[in-house]
């Protein structure tokens, strides 16, 4: 005769929520800590020239163009780089205001089209008051001025 055992077979589980409390408590601790800066994650090499930096009493609107002839206007990445994209991008970002002064910060290597381009479409959108940013010369090991 078999006797019924009425003890129910201890089954092994895995509880997630614990380890997803973790991963999302880690998430959040990184993305708050992380900080957004777009000079930090491109890499650019500007171009030389000598002169006094320029002061402004506003911040100006910055439009940076990497070596592959990418845009970024503000902190925003223009996903195409045709005039009509760049050109909502500008208006999307400066907004109403066309008295504004427009920094480019353009990588040395960066192809002269994507400059040209950008200037178009500033001309277009009707700013005037544009800079480039430059580097600081270096002088040589052996040039004492």
């Amino acid at each position: 005769m078999r006797i019924a055992d009425h003890r129910e077979d201890d089954s092994p589980e895995i509880n997630l929520i614990p380890l997803i409390d973790v991963v999302l408590c880690l998430l959040i601790f990184f993305v708050v800590t992380t900080t957004f800066d777009a000079r930090s994650v491109l890499k650019i090499e500007l171009p030389k020239a000598g002169g006094e930096p320029a002061t402004s009493a506003n911040q100006p609107l910055g439009i940076l163009i990497n070596a592959d002839g990418r845009y970024f206007v503000g902190d925003r990445e223009v996903l195409r780089t045709d005039l009509d994209s760049l050109k909502q991008a500008l208006a999307d970002v400066a907004g109403s205001d066309r008295e504004r002064v427009v920094l480019i910060r353009a990588d040395a290597r960066t192809p002269w089209q994507a400059v040209v381009t950008a200037y178009e479409a500033l001309a277009q959108l009707g700013f005037r008051r544009i800079a480039n940013a430059t580097a600081p010369q270096v002088p040589a090991q052996g040039d004492r001025r």
